[in-house]
């Protein structure tokens, strides 16, 4: 049996322009596979890929249902306080909608929220329970 892996999250968007802007302005880099339908931005040793939100439906034969708290968010820990300060900041200059300004969290970190232009949720978060190797992902114990 192989490791579990994340490779690719997809986010459905609707304007697939504005979106990929957005990310890139937050330090996200596309790479040259991408064309007008999708884009696959490089971040780490993950890849954000940004497709239609209807043509992400129809791959998935699923319905298209209008958007709101979908029960996920996507999470950036940081190395700092002001790490998550910066990012929550750079991320409203860019275009996101504040949701939960940057604060103290009842676990111990610090955490704010914020929505990219189509709602998907993002947390950033300073976990000083967590450590991160080498490479900068983060060194979960077994």
């Amino acid at each position: 049996m192989t490791t579990p892996r994340i490779h690719i999250v997809t986010l459905g968007v609707d304007d697939l322009p504005r979106a990929r802007r957005f990310y890139e302005a937050l330090g996200w880099h596309a790479s040259s596979t991408s064309n007008e339908n999708i884009c696959f931005l490089k971040g780490g040793a993950a890849v954000l890929a940004l497709y239609g939100r209807a043509a992400l439906a129809e791959d998935a034969q699923c319905e298209d249902r209008p958007s709101g708290f979908a029960a996920v968010t996507l999470a950036r820990n940081a190395a700092s306080k002001d790490e998550v300060d910066t990012w929550y900041s750079a991320a409203l200059q860019a275009g996101a909608r504040a949701i939960k300004p940057p604060q103290e969290v009842f676990w111990g970190g610090y955490s704010g929220y914020i929505a990219d232009p189509d709602g998907h949720l993002w947390e950033f978060a300073f976990n000083p329970f967590l450590v991160f190797d080498e490479h900068g992902n983060l060194a979960l114990p077994d």
